[in-house]
């Protein structure tokens, strides 16, 4: 069961899980930033979802990096 789930829903659980270490760290800081703990824990949920359904990465690195030697070459 627990490997069924890991392999089907491992990048919620982990996107919950980073969330819901980071909202602790924030709790720390102030009680009354519930709110933002919530959107962390969101956030990580979201991201993690997006790893399970296969829609890439939040951010596209490979277009991004090109971007960035074509704009900037490196001088060698």
């Amino acid at each position: 069961m627990w490997k069924y789930a890991w392999e089907n829903y491992g990048g919620r659980i982990s996107g919950v899980a980073a969330g819901l270490l980071f909202g602790i760290i924030y709790l720390f800081a102030g009680f009354w930033d519930m709110l933002f703990c919530a959107l962390i824990v969101g956030i990580g949920f979201w991201a993690g979802k997006q790893k399970d359904e296969g829609k890439g990465p939040i951010l596209p690195w490979e277009r991004l990096t090109e971007w960035l030697t074509d704009r900037w070459p490196r001088s060698r």
